[in-house]
């Protein structure tokens, strides 16, 4: 079904692992307390689902919408949010759940936005992290696997649209590539 994937980074067993490592520790600092998971839209929704079935605490679900990309491979840098969070989060316990972290542009900004709505805590949550790309630091909690400055799609990251689906992480033939530089 995804014959123009290049190469496979990483397979449905490491997303699996990366995301139940998440869930145990999560679990751990949130045991007998009730957060607020938001989700950011639209590349966290399949690492979210898989996440929270592995949760064994109190939670609730909230989504937000935020773009830097606009259809493009790189973080444009200019972030908009686009569909806003409709939970009261006020004196709330709050963990944010993105697909990937990249310059940390998207995730600073929407970090800062939430923070006016007075949480009590606010962690961030990634199942991939690319700390050599940080433009903008940022401090990630809960970070299921590091990865290197590549363009990667699958578990929720996508090219256009396409490759959501896909149960594992890998990189489009080259002919992707080349949007990338």
């Amino acid at each position: 079904m995804y014959e123009d994937i290049e190469q496979i980074l990483f397979s449905e067993e490491d997303i699996s692992r990366a995301t139940e490592d998440i869930a145990l520790r999560i679990n751990d600092d949130y045991k007998g307390l009730s957060p607020v998971i938001i989700g950011v839209l639209k590349g966290s929704f399949i690492f979210l689902a898989d996440l929270v079935r592995k949760l064994d605490i109190d939670f609730t679900v909230d989504f937000i919408k935020a773009s830097s990309y606009g259809g493009n491979t790189k973080s444009s840098g200019e972030v908009k949010i686009t569909s806003n969070i409709s939970s009261d989060i006020e004196n709330k316990d709050v963990i944010l759940v993105e697909d990937i972290i990249d310059t940390g542009y998207t995730l600073s900004y929407i970090t800062e936005y939430l923070k006016g709505f007075s949480p009590h805590s606010l962690r961030i949550c990634t199942l991939f992290d690319k700390p050599d790309r940080r433009v903008v630091p940022i401090k990630v909690d809960y970070a299921g696997i590091l990865t290197e400055d590549l363009f990667i799609v699958g578990c929720g990251l996508d090219y256009n649209e396409k490759y959501r689906g896909m149960p594992y992480a890998g990189v489009p033939k080259t002919q992707f590539q080349k949007i990338k530089e």
